[in-house]
């Protein structure tokens, strides 16, 4: 796993190395096997999967919401090429759900939907919430958490996974002009946001970090960055 200082960091990245180990946790009941275009590919052979490529194609077009969201024109980073260009899992399909829901359409986050379809509630509770920022690690960040790390995690869920996913969760809805900072997260532990959409943008604590690879996604609930790296919260 990356290391990081204290403070953590959000940025653009135009090319993250692939990422080796694998870690296989089942979809949550609600995601959409319908969804499988070029973002993520999943294997079952321990192979690894690399991080998204880059493509500006994402800087294209505006399609605006009814709730008079942000533009698809006003998402930012290179992987945002990498999500479906139409259907429930686009930029524009994702907002029309709220994020647990909207992320299970997403085929570069299904390691993240099921991690949480794991913690009792966790999914409910996101869905529910009336506004919230998400820090999302896309499948090869969960691929990339050590193989003892990560069962340690899954083998008590609420006890240990839980408070790591929760980490990830900021229950504010901030977007990209205003997620720079130092917010509260659901954890309760206080994340450090750095960058802005040009500059790039890095958060994370304790030794890890993690780099937007996609930032300022609309749900209809949440705004979402798909991050590199998983991040572990304090102690």
């Amino acid at each position: 796993m990356k290391t990081i200082s204290h403070r953590s960091t959000i940025r653009r990245a135009s090319g993250i190395a692939a990422l080796a180990l694998t870690m296989s946790v089942g979809l949550a009941a609600c995601s959409d096997d319908s969804s499988s275009e070029d973002g993520a590919s999943d294997s079952s052979g321990g192979s690894s999967e690399s991080s998204p490529s880059e493509d500006t194609s994402s800087d294209a077009g505006s399609s605006e919401t009814t709730d008079g969201a942000m533009t698809e024109s006003a998402v930012f980073g290179d992987a945002c090429g990498q999500i479906p260009t139409d259907g429930a899992g686009s930029l524009e399909g994702m907002t029309v759900d709220p994020v647990a829901t909207a992320a299970s359409n997403n085929p570069l986050l299904s390691q993240l939907v099921g991690a949480v379809g794991l913690v009792p509630g966790l999914a409910d509770q996101l869905n529910s919430a009336e506004g919230l920022t998400v820090f999302a690690p896309f499948n090869g960040a969960f691929e990339a958490v050590p193989a003892d790390v990560m069962s340690s995690l899954t083998a008590d869920p609420e006890g240990a996974l839980a408070p790591v996913l929760s980490y990830h969760v900021v229950p504010e809805r901030l977007e990209p002009d205003e997620v720079a900072g130092e917010h509260e997260t659901l954890n309760g532990a206080m994340l450090t946001v750095e960058g802005d959409a040009e500059q790039g943008v890095t958060s994370g604590s304790t030794g890890t970090e993690a780099t937007v690879l996609c930032g300022g996604i609309q749900t209809a609930n949440a705004t979402v960055y798909v991050i590199d790296s998983v991040m572990l919260p304090p102690a």
